[in-house]
């Protein structure tokens, strides 16, 4: 019998599920399983740190009604979606992680602990002063999930927080993207949680950085193509911003790209999601939306 779920986790580790529920797990590594496995697979869950290729396996599912990702992005799984096939992201799955991520990024920079570590190498000691994030500005562009999780950690920071989404919300005191040129001066650290779409690309452009105060931070925790690499460039080597950037453009950054040294900057190879935080809460959202297929019930984050 052709299985009616493809998984990339079994039932009893995903817990809490049916009994003989219909399953074939593939978690990406090893052979693709044969189409005649795939037949009947209705419900597909991307594995997480393979799901690049794995959406390769899309076309041989002719029965697919339903795509979950275990990301919060979905920019490099729609293009392959067949037209009628629900496509639901795992948002809320990252909050934790990625926003965790952002803090140790903005404090990295601003306390120099990159300096410092090529110091600890060199085995000199050298006392300094460096900025506190205490008084800062930091700016949350893309307010979301992932920014309530990164705002709700700032706060014991004693640092102003200026949340920034699509449109103005009131009851949060969120601006609107109408507002974000006249904010970007004030902004000691501004944080990009914005998604990758058609009109987020190369939203950080050399426009945008010219409007970031002298000495300011930029941190990439959304997608690299957010921001224009090149127009960052010229600010870095002018020594005029700094950068602390998870994700980039392209990526992954190749060996010898002018990123990798260019001053005042800091990259960490997209570990915004992978952390301990990340397969307790993969398995609590697989089993929430499995138990609503079964039931018949509308999936969370479907679109």
């Amino acid at each position: 019998m052709n299985a009616r779920y493809l998984l990339p986790y079994t039932p009893e580790a995903i817990g809490g599920l049916p009994d003989a529920l219909d399953v074939l797990v593939w978690d990406g590594d090893g052979p693709v399983p044969s189409d005649e496995a795939l037949r009947g697979v209705e419900f597909f869950c991307l594995p997480y740190m393979r799901h690049p290729a794995a959406v390769a396996v899309i076309p041989h599912l002719p029965s697919l009604k339903v795509v979950q990702t275990l990301t919060a992005g979905m920019d490099d799984v729609l293009p392959y979606l067949p037209d009628g096939v629900v496509a639901c992201n795992a948002r809320g799955l990252h909050d934790a992680s990625t926003a965790e991520l952002a803090v140790t990024l903005i404090l990295a920079l601003l306390r120099g602990i990159p300096h410092f570590t090529r110091l600890q190498e060199q085995g000199r000691w050298s006392q300094e002063f460096h900025e506190s994030l205490a008084d800062k500005t930091v700016l949350i562009l893309g307010y979301g999930s992932i920014g309530r999780a990164l705002a709700a950690r700032l706060e014991p920071f004693e640092c102003e927080v200026v949340r920034v989404a699509r449109r103005a919300r009131s009851e949060e005191e969120v601006h609107g993207a109408q507002e974000l040129a006249a904010l970007l001066p004030s902004a000691d650290v501004v944080v990009l949680l914005t998604p990758l779409t058609p009109e987020s690309r190369h939203l950080v452009d050399a426009g945008f950085l010219s409007r970031m105060k002298d000495g300011a931070l930029l941190v990439n925790v959304a997608r690299g193509p957010v921001v224009d690499t090149e127009a960052l460039l010229k600010e870095l080597a002018a020594q005029r911003l700094r950068a602390a950037l998870d994700v980039t453009d392209p990526e992954p950054l190749p060996a010898g790209h002018p990123l990798w040294h260019a001053p005042g900057v800091l990259i960490t190879p997209h570990v915004g999601g992978p952390s301990s935080a990340f397969l307790p809460r993969a398995k609590r959202t697989l089993r929430e939306q499995i138990l609503r297929y079964e039931n018949g019930e509308p999936l969370a984050n479907g679109s």
